[in-house]
């Protein structure tokens, strides 16, 4: 039986064994999920609820606890590390034909996961991020051109997806033409956990891609980032082909993906708050208003609603709560970010918020890689936008805004604007 549409106000009614059962990987949570957080917050929060496929996860919801989460080593990236012998781990196990994902960054712990982000730190030289700027830049001017000269476009499909796939295709090394598919394909990797039947050939040709690229570049070097990760050593210590796919997976999805959600929801924050949009657009020069702007999105938006999973390798006590051994494990970063005891008046869209000990990139030893290059995407994007569509506006602002549903991102489906 599925779970009931829910909204804001009905949260508070629900006992806490109602709230166990809300399924937060659902398209209606996507629509609202901050009074829920706000619930668990006060009343439990380290709650166990209904997580991907049937199976449950324990969510960390408090400002504190959140943080602290995403620094203890207690809580594992590798899964099997939280093991008993013997003993399945709750939560998603991951399709051997996806293993060589496993040597990713999100999948690693300790000296293993350091010895990794170590090589690939390599590959992000000041000339490629330099680089990255410029592209930025002009892809941003490109396909606002395009969108101007129609007067209408879809932000989601035709400028927030695009703008960063297009780029970071472009730092890796893949041809412009092969960029719609990834779209697809990066769409399918994001959905194995919930529909693996209808998901897995797409990942499959993803990966074989990915590799018929390593490979070239192996033999062919050129100036993009697959040649960079190939090249990088330490010592007589290079990466493997499956460290660099799964390196290239995690960019063009969980990469990509935060950029696309963060100029989204960011977007349609800033038009459901016409003074903070006229505050961004009269300091789109400065470059710490932007700067400032962009971090007060991120807080706002949620672009990432949990942290990547976790599990635990001994029982885990938070808030007086005891986690047990190999549980799955979620730190609520939407819910952090909307904490009032780290934030005040946590719920209002404050583009001068300072400080703003936000939580959106993670924390620790697993701290997002990839947060400078979604920081100046959206710096440069959505000051644009404003600045070059003065008049935007939703299509029809009464319709409600078309959430994704999925187990880790929030992000819109589509939104059709009037620039």
């Amino acid at each position: 039986m599925g779970t009931p549409r829910v909204q804001a106000p009905v949260w508070d009614s629900l006992s806490v064994g109602e709230l166990a059962s809300v399924d937060i990987t659902s398209r209606d949570f996507a629509a609202e999920p901050f009074g829920f957080w706000a619930r668990l917050r006060d009343d439990a929060p380290v709650q166990p609820v209904r997580w991907a496929r049937g199976s449950t996860a324990w969510v960390i919801t408090r400002h504190p606890d959140v943080e602290a989460a995403l620094r203890d080593p207690r809580l594992r990236k590798n899964r099997q590390d939280a093991l008993r012998p013997g003993v399945a781990a709750a939560g998603r196990g991951v399709p051997k034909v996806l293993a060589p994902l496993e040597r990713g960054l999100l999948s690693l712990d300790g000296p293993d996961h350091d010895r990794l982000r170590r090589l690939v730190r390599q590959a992000f030289t000041p000339h490629r991020i330099e680089l990255m700027r410029e592209q930025a830049e002009q892809l941003t001017e490109s396909l606002l051109d395009t969108a101007q000269r129609r007067g209408v476009m879809d932000l989601i499909g035709d400028f927030a997806a695009p703008l960063p796939l297009i780029l970071i295709a472009r730092i890796i090394g893949v041809p412009e033409e092969h960029v719609p598919r990834f779209r697809a394909w990066t769409r399918a990797l994001l959905a194995v956990g919930e529909r693996p039947l209808r998901s897995i050939g797409s990942v499959l040709w993803f990966m074989h891609y990915l590799r018929r690229l390593i490979v070239a570049r192996s033999r062919d070097p050129r100036d993009d980032l697959v040649s960079g990760l190939v090249a990088a050593r330490d010592g007589d210590d290079g990466l493997t082909t499956d460290e660099i796919l799964a390196m290239l997976v995690l960019l063009l999805t969980a990469g990509h993906e935060t950029t696309v959600n963060l100029m989204g929801a960011g977007t349609l924050a800033l038009l459901e708050h016409p003074d903070q949009a006229d505050l961004l657009r009269s300091g789109s020069d400065d470059p710490e208003v932007v700067r400032t702007a962009v971090e007060e999105l991120l807080r706002f938006t949620s672009p990432v609603q949990t942290a990547t999973e976790r599990w635990s390798a001994t029982d885990v006590e938070v808030a007086g709560v005891t986690i047990p051994r190999g549980s799955l494990v979620l730190a609520a970063i939407a819910s952090a970010n909307r904490d009032p005891a780290a934030f005040t008046d946590p719920d209002r869209l404050d583009l001068t918020r300072s400080p703003n000990p936000h939580l959106a990139f993670g924390k620790g030893a697993h701290y997002c890689l990839g947060a400078p290059l979604a920081r100046l995407e959206a710096q440069i994007a959505v000051p644009a936008l404003l600045r070059r569509a003065p008049a935007l506006r939703r299509v029809d602002p009464t319709a409600p805004p078309a959430w994704r549903g999925g187990a880790i991102v929030r992000g819109l489906e589509s939104l059709p604007v009037l620039l």
